[in-house]
């Protein structure tokens, strides 16, 4: 055992484009021993890393979990104890709902020197590809990000606050409850209140369902959109509808 070698990278992945990745995620794959990825990271990402590290998939999704999170823990540890570099990929950005900061606490508290490499993260990513800017002068001031579920599987406290203010609300992990979002949104800022919801973000599979708060539910029961899924929900929707709407008529005058 050589604790001197031990070491840790929390790397984010990004939204799911294989290219939205920093150069320094790149370098941390390229010297890595050992890579630990996660279902939302694009196994195209593995091609960075040695043809001879270790390559293990420990994902989650939709309820159904290769390993549970204190065995990932005790992965991270066990590998690095063994003078390995170990790069736990993981999607989006670590530190946005994706427990990064646990596990590198975790590591840190057996001795093992970390390191965190940010991604990309899908809440801000995800809708300004769509065509969706989270901000836009003289249509909102700020923009909020919320869990729609807990770990629990109950509902965050903060998605009654932020159904109350004008912010745009970015809401990951919340397609499961989407029924109950639109109905507590409704109630604060009424039905005609603009929202979307986009599966696969930023890859080429991406889909992308508009409407507003009465209509998304019936729109969502015909197109079956399935997580991983952002919600955005605001004015900023709008956004997508009026580029398109400038698109067609710069056509028209062609």
């Amino acid at each position: 055992m050589n604790m001197s070698l031990a070491r840790l990278s929390i790397v984010g992945a990004g939204p799911g484009d294989p290219e939205l990745i920093t150069l320094k995620a790149i370098k941390a794959l390229e010297s890595a021993d050992v890579v630990l990825y996660d279902a939302l990271a694009n196994e195209a990402l593995l091609d960075h890393a040695p043809e001879s590290s270790l390559k293990i998939f420990v994902g989650k999704r939709a309820g159904k979990h290769s390993y549970k999170q204190e065995e990932i823990n005790s992965m991270i540890v066990n590998w690095a104890k063994t003078g390995s570099h170990v790069v736990r990929l993981k999607g989006g950005d670590p530190y946005v709902f994706g427990r990064g900061h646990e596990e590198l606490e975790y590591a840190e508290k057996h001795g093992i020197e970390t390191t965190y490499i940010p991604g990309i993260s899908s809440a801000m990513a995800v809708p300004g590809l769509a065509g969706v800017p989270l901000t836009k002068r003289g249509v909102n001031e700020s923009f909020w990000v919320v869990t729609g579920t807990l770990k629990d599987h109950g509902t965050a406290n903060d998605l009654y606050l932020a159904a109350q203010s004008s912010a745009t609300v970015i809401i990951l992990m919340g397609m499961k409850k989407l029924t109950e979002i639109v109905k507590l949104f409704a109630e604060y800022r009424g039905s005609d209140e603009p929202i979307c919801l986009i599966q696969n973000g930023s890859k080429a599979e991406e889909r992308f369902l508009s409407g507003d708060l009465k209509s998304i539910l019936p729109l969502q029961e015909t197109a079956r959109l399935n997580a991983p899924a952002v919600i955005v929900i605001g004015k900023v929707v709008e956004e997508r509808k009026l580029k398109e709407k400038l698109v067609q008529e710069m056509r028209l005058v062609e």
